[in-house]
């Protein structure tokens, strides 16, 4: 870098910003680069990144985003003044050109929250934008048109979309995973990537506006948050900004599309994402559009629980898959997919293709961008304080703010005491979700006792008894006894493993058995010892 563009103390921070500029906002290293950007200035972020007065994520949970906001505009404009004086250098440009981008987003930033706020609001983003003009004249002061040394290569409307859009991706990541567990951040960064790949400056280079040709695939267990991830990627997409209209293109929050698979016979699969003639089946009185003609090229159909489909179906979907071609039920005429493809199922899905149950095509179809979204006990292994911050998050928004840190404290002490310590928490988020509301109307959480790990209690006589009779000890004696049939040896066996594995998928992975299989097991109570 010439030692003439910058003050000597201001280099390092213009290099630090400069690499912020395309540096994923939730990736571990970006606290070392804010800090070495702004030295003593610099605070470290709040404990869960939330803030519970507002009862809702901070859309701006960063506590340094002001301080970045003035250190940019101050050497940009500093560095701008240098370089109208002489013709500046490849390396000047770029980093001139960084800064500049750095510095017109965060003037922008709250301008770009209000219109993702509204939307939340009103269940509708407005299109028109009032303050590009306000946007462009900065653009052409910083960049001024005459002087090609100075001006960007990126179009102005394209810029200003890439901000939204970025914007947007923020916020909806941090509604949508909550936390700051070390797991959390990784799953936060891991979306990021989905939206924008590892390379933001390939991003904004050549990606943008393509990544719907990308499919995402989500799997974890049930109650996990797929849906709220792939909302967070669906509503994260790129949308153009018409200059001459000031909009734009579309409505982010009504171009997402959700279809549960395992909700919907074939037939109706068919038709919601297809659509069909009239006249094609019966029931069939008008002509109806499918999902995959309805998105737009800005959209995203999110197929949940794929690993339910049959593979007449995954056949069907295979050719949108790869051609984006389909056509609607009873008809012959093409028709063109433009929009983006996430799925998400809490099946194992290499399980399924040994099985035979689901297509090995199909599998490498969907499987270019895969996220997985963690246990809840995952989180509470690796951070057992998480659990405090979650259900904080879960009172905040069923008793609202003012309750929020009263409900808090007496939903834990609930669980603390209602719970052993290494409970495996088998319905994940979905299960802690209710187990707030249970503690809110009746005080108490109790689950169901299969899924309580098995732990000794003494009864009158001094002896030991399982809470629900599979401690392993329980087992070694019925069996020396032979008190049980072949049927019940099965059941309390595929009741052990459900236990030690904690959920219906690793379970059946372990019993080599499928998941209904155990499902069944597990649900249907053991007779006593």
């Amino acid at each position: 870098m010439p030692a003439s563009l910058f003050e000597a103390d201001d280099r390092p921070k213009a290099e630090a910003l400069c690499q912020l500029t395309w540096f994923n906002p939730f990736h571990e290293e970006r606290a070392a680069l804010e800090r070495q950007a702004l030295g003593e200035l610099w605070k470290a972020p709040p404990a869960d990144g939330l803030d519970w007065e507002a009862g809702t994520p901070v859309a701006a949970a960063n506590p340094n985003s002001e301080a970045l906001a003035q250190l940019s505009k101050r050497l940009a404009n500093e560095a701008r003044e240098r370089l109208r004086r002489r013709t500046p250098s490849a390396n000047e440009r770029t980093i001139y050109r960084d800064l500049v981008i750095f510095s017109l987003f965060y003037q922008f930033v709250d301008e770009f929250h209000r219109i993702i706020r509204q939307a939340r609001e009103r269940n509708a983003a407005p299109l028109r934008c009032s303050f590009y003009e306000k946007y462009r004249a900065e653009l052409e002061r910083m960049c001024p048109a005459d002087q090609p040394g100075l001006r960007l290569d990126i179009p102005p409307e394209l810029l200003f979309a890439t901000f939204f859009q970025v914007r947007r991706a923020y916020a909806h990541i941090h509604e949508c995973i909550i936390g700051a567990s070390p797991t959390a951040q990784r799953l936060r960064a891991r979306v990021w990537q989905s939206i924008f790949t590892r390379d933001m400056a390939r991003y904004e280079r050549a990606l943008t506006g393509r990544m719907g040709d990308l499919i995402t695939l989500i799997t974890g267990p049930s109650g996990s948050g797929k849906e709220l991830v792939a909302r967070a990627i669906g509503l994260s997409r790129f949308i153009p900004f018409d200059p001459s209209r000031r909009e734009f293109a579309e409505d982010y929050l009504r171009a997402f599309y959700p279809v549960n698979l395992a909700a919907l016979s074939p037939t109706l699969i068919e038709s919601e994402l297809f659509g069909h003639q009239r006249g094609a089946f019966t029931g069939a009185l008008a002509d109806r559009l499918g999902y995959f003609e309805v998105c737009g090229p800005h959209g995203t159909v999110f197929l949940d629980e794929i690993g339910e489909t049959g593979t007449g179906i995954q056949v069907k979907l295979l050719r949108v898959l790869q051609t984006r071609i389909f056509q609607r039920i009873g008809d012959t005429a093409p028709h063109t997919f433009a929009g983006k493809i996430v799925a998400a199922t809490n099946r194992d899905l290499a399980g399924e293709m040994r099985a035979g149950r689901f297509r090995e095509d199909m599998y490498y179809r969907l499987c270019a961008d895969h996220v997985r979204t963690p246990a809840l006990r995952e989180i509470l292994r690796d951070s057992p304080g998480e659990l405090t911050t979650l259900v904080r998050h879960i009172a905040a928004r069923i008793a609202g703010p003012v309750e929020a840190t009263a409900l808090t404290e007496e939903a834990c002490t609930v669980l603390s005491r209602s719970l052993p310590p290494e409970y495996p928490w088998p319905g994940n988020f979905r299960e802690l979700e209710q187990a707030v509301r249970n503690i809110l109307v009746h005080g108490d959480y109790g689950p169901e006792s299969t899924h309580l790990p098995a732990l000794a209690t003494l009864s009158a006589d001094g002896t030991g008894q399982a809470l629900n009779g599979n401690a392993p000890e329980t087992i070694a004696a019925a069996l020396a006894e032979g008190k049980w049939t072949a049927e019940e040896l099965l059941r309390r066996y595929v009741q052990r493993v459900h236990q030690l594995s904690g959920s219906y998928e690793e379970a059946a992975r372990r019993l080599a058995l499928d998941r209904r299989t155990v499902k069944k097991y597990v649900q249907v109570p053991a007779p006593p010892v």
